[in-house]
């Protein structure tokens, strides 16, 4: 929060301008607003006409001439006049139920605002183009109303564009499906000047692929064979620590199987060796892990002993850290956790109100609550107790 108010008493100019910015958007989006329900009240008036006088619409020549409507001023809507009257036939039922479906984009609001930092996190959002694609504004603000980190995305099946305006650069993702078995993908910085192009096609084998991929301007491709029990990456990479650079094949990969009512990974990275073994039942699980060559070994330990009671245990032998997790649930939305955690020496206890890993639309009152009451070892005074709401408006 230093370093943001900092860069902002520094340079109010950037301030101004952002906030120029969004008062310009806003007032685009109201205009727009008032633009459609205009619309909507007009083409729901006409229609209410239209069916409260059924008679007066199949017999033009019924009508009261001096309470004739003029024509509609578009060309296009305008229906053909019939022969030995003036009046105007309806005009199609197509292009009725068009207008009647014509809606503005729904605007979707979140605010998440945490106690510990002090921030606001917000997010305006609406899906257009028949839920193709989607535009959403986020920004962050603190007590003082300072406006940090703001961002634009556009993103649709096959492109994604990320704009940060603080630091005016834009991240293009893209994809497409160039054949059902061939696949290209892209990623670019453009300040950076730097970006990935991937190439991945689906071999003839089910669960078979090859996937090519290049740094953009400069760097060493890298090949990735994936298969049902797991995938192989091979790269060239300089070798740092020789006096003289020379290349090294660098290999990566994860293997995984099943074995003894358990799944048996096998994970190789930076010359590194993980293998790590779950068991998990109903009401039982048990995870041991090592790596090598450093020996560190550890394990976790869940016990489910009822379907809304749950303790986990994880202990590191190298350090001798552990920490424990009980958690038990109330119904779908509401959650209590307890636990500790030897690394920090410190004691938390958590309550949810709302359901913790799903989303804010699910939840009743579409709003999400957390308590979390933090009680340090060493200095039980200190103890602090820390929220977290989350609101979501339908606009």
């Amino acid at each position: 929060n230093s370093k943001v108010k900092k860069k902002y008493k520094e340079k109010p100019s950037e301030v101004t301008r952002v906030s120029v910015r969004e008062t310009r958007t806003v007032r685009l989006v109201h205009s727009l607003v008032l633009l459609v329900q205009q619309l909507e009240s007009h083409v729901r008036d006409f229609a209410i006409d239209s069916l409260s006088n059924p008679t007066s619409m199949a017999d033009p020549s019924s009508q009261n001439p001096t309470l004739t409507t003029p024509p509609p001023p578009s060309s296009s809507l305008s229906p053909t006049p019939q022969s030995g009257t003036s009046e105007l036939s309806p005009p199609p039922c197509s292009a009725l139920s068009f207008l009647k479906t014509a809606n503005r984009p729904k605007l979707r609001v979140t605010s998440e605002f945490d106690s510990d930092s002090l921030l606001f996190l917000n997010k305006v959002s609406c899906k257009l183009f028949d839920n193709l694609a989607k535009l959403k504004l986020s920004f962050q603000n603190n007590s003082q109303r300072e406006v940090s980190q703001p961002q634009v995305s556009f993103t649709s099946k096959h492109v994604s564009v990320l704009y940060d305006i603080e630091e005016k650069n834009t991240f293009i993702k893209s994809n497409l499906d160039v054949h059902p078995r061939l696949q290209l993908r892209a990623i670019h910085n453009v300040k950076a000047q730097q970006g990935e192009v991937a190439m991945e096609a689906n071999l003839t084998e089910p669960g078979y692929s090859l996937e090519l991929s290049s740094p953009v301007p400069i760097g060493y491709p890298r090949a990735t064979l994936k298969f049902p029990l797991g995938e192989i990456s091979l790269q060239e990479k300089e070798d740092e620590e020789e006096e003289k650079q020379k290349r090294v094949l660098s290999v990566n990969g994860i293997l995984k199987r099943q074995a003894m009512n358990g799944i048996c990974t096998a994970l190789y990275t930076d010359e590194e060796l993980r293998l790590r073994y779950a068991y998990k039942d109903d009401a039982l699980s048990f995870i041991p892990s090592i790596s090598l060559p450093s020996n560190a070994a550890s394990f976790a330990f869940k016990r489910r002993f009822s379907p809304s009671d749950k303790l986990s245990y994880w202990y590191n032998f190298d350090s001798n850290m552990w920490s424990a997790v009980y958690k038990r649930t109330y119904g779908k939305d509401y959650k209590f956790k307890a636990g500790y955690d030897s690394d920090v020496r410190l004691g938390w206890a958590s309550l949810w109100v709302g359901d913790e890993a799903g989303k804010v639309k699910t939840t009743p009152m579409k709003m999400k609550v957390q308590f979390m009451l933090q009680v340090p070892q060493d200095d039980i005074k200190s103890s602090v107790l820390m929220f977290r709401v989350k609101k979501r408006w339908d606009i």
